[in-house]
């Protein structure tokens, strides 16, 4: 097998509202959670219950995305204040 080699180099990551897309995704997961919440019996009935705490989960890991990229984002303006302070020699 050939190695394969880019012809071209990779674009720049986009950068776009990082924060603001994980939060609208941890509350659509936990607002799914709560819809299914009333029907678990019915979930659980038919060997589905599984959504129910998929969604559960989602929020769950939601928070920990929310956590880590605001974190990330203070890093990138720190890091980003730091380097304009930085005298021209």
């Amino acid at each position: 097998m050939a190695k394969w080699t880019p012809k071209h180099e990779a674009p720049e990551p986009l950068e776009g509202p990082v924060v603001p897309t994980i939060v609208g995704g941890t509350i659509l997961w936990f607002v799914l959670f709560l819809a299914q919440l009333p029907f678990y019996g019915w979930f659980d009935d038919r060997g589905h219950a599984w959504w129910v705490w998929t969604c559960l989960a989602g929020g769950g890991l939601g928070l920990i995305g929310v956590w880590y990229v605001r974190r990330r984002d203070a890093a990138i303006k720190r890091a980003a204040a730091a380097r304009d302070e930085v005298p021209a020699p």
